[in-house]
């Protein structure tokens, strides 16, 4: 895949098109299948993702595409790209005017990557940003962060998986870390501590308190439910940006297949939905069996593991309480309710035996307090950069 003269000069290409996109996506195919605990992922949703016909992001935000080569074969890639929807955040919280963002960053080695940072920082110059964080791939909601700790097992679904000496490279390009997010993991077969059990049962006595399954033949209005409560429960988080219409009819399209009702939780006050929690099996167990490909048989083990995911790993990659419940005692109640509901499902009908929570930005205190609380630990750690944009300076290449 790549030439061994690291004296060699390196190109900075830009990536349009269809077919370029084939490309910048296959690269980093080939570095991930590099890494051991490797999870192969489908590959036409990668190219979806990177798809401005397909994915909404691009409806309010433009991405631009790097493959570095040397002796002409592909050396790296890199993404640059800006969100107008997270100009309109809090720079305090992460983004605000003049932020840009590079993401799916692969390097052969220091000297290309540091290229590669380059021509993405001067793309964002030249088009008037002020300041790159990074990497986020395309956005906070899908694969932020590189992979700081826990190269030694095998990411869960929507989550990436780096080499551990990436950080230094960036480290080494003038990027300082603004945010570290968590992951934890739990043996769920265990019943939760005793003070956990008596925060449930004194939710079950409160007549105003309704926890229920996600309908899936409500599943619309369902979505509009979980977007409303995340866009407020998240609002003040860092790097938050609330999702579009168009990112809710997405998102709902892509998420129902991996739904099932007895993991996927609303909780109700009164009647009316104040907070969710959603539950994802780790389809990146049948991705490992069936290597990424659904053809020629793939397809087959994928519908089969869809219908009854039996035995697999449980991920909560999203919950929230709206703000109006958060810090006070219903809203542990509301959480711990709809926790102890999904574990219990998670092990009676699923046999499973693991879940994972995440991400977790390092300071939310709520829920760094609930995964405590629970006896999850950190299994994997990522972390964001961020750097000061300079005056434009010529890019190699182009």
């Amino acid at each position: 895949m790549v030439a061994n003269d690291t004296s060699a000069e390196i190109v900075i290409e830009r990536v349009e098109g269809k077919a370029g996109r084939a490309r910048f996506v296959d690269l980093g195919r080939s570095f991930a299948a590099r890494l051991e605990h490797h999870v192969p992922q489908l590959r036409s949703e990668q190219l979806e993702l990177l798809d401005p016909d397909k994915n909404p992001f691009f409806g309010h935000g433009r991405v631009q595409l790097f493959i570095a080569s040397r002796n002409g074969g592909p050396v790296g890639r890199i993404s640059a790209q800006i969100d107008e929807i997270a100009h309109t955040m809090p720079p305090e919280k992460g983004f605000g005017p003049g932020t840009g963002m590079f993401g799916y960053f692969d390097a052969e080695d220091e000297a290309v990557a540091h290229a590669l940072f380059g021509a993405a920082e001067d793309w964002l110059r030249a088009e008037g940003m002020t300041k790159v964080l990074g990497p986020i791939s395309l956005v906070m909601w899908e694969e932020p962060g590189l992979l700081v700790r826990g190269q030694d097992h095998a990411p869960t679904i929507m989550m990436g998986h780096h080499p551990a000496h990436y950080a230094g490279w960036i480290e080494n390009a003038g990027y300082a870390l603004v945010k570290t997010l968590y992951t934890y993991e739990l043996d769920i077969t265990k019943k939760f501590p005793p003070l956990v059990q008596r925060i449930v049962q004194s939710g079950e006595r409160n007549s105003r308190i309704n926890v229920r399954p996600v309908r899936k033949d409500e599943w619309d209005s369902e979505v509009a439910h979980i977007l409303r409560i995340l866009n407020d429960a998240w609002s003040d988080n860092w790097g938050f940006t609330p999702f579009t219409s168009e990112e809710v009819a997405y998102a709902g399209k892509k998420l129902r297949p991996v739904i099932h009702e007895e993991l996927n939780m609303i909780a109700e006050v009164d009647g009316r939905p104040v907070a969710f929690m959603l539950t994802f099996p780790d389809i990146n167990s049948v991705l490992a069996r069936i290597g990424g490909k659904l053809f020629p048989l793939g397809w087959f083990h994928m519908l089969r593991w869809l219908r009854k995911p039996r035995g697999s790993d449980m991920r909560v990659p999203l919950m929230g309480v709206l703000k109006e419940y958060q810090n006070s005692r219903m809203a542990s109640q509301l959480a711990f309710m709809m926790i102890s509901e999904i574990r219990r499902n998670s092990t009676e009908i699923f046999g499973s035996t693991r879940g994972e929570i995440g991400w977790i930005l390092d300071d939310n205190k709520g829920m760094v307090a609930i995964a405590d609380t629970i006896d999850s630990r950190i299994n994997r750690e990522y972390a964001i950069y961020r750097k000061s944009l300079g005056e434009l300076q010529q890019m190699a290449g182009t």
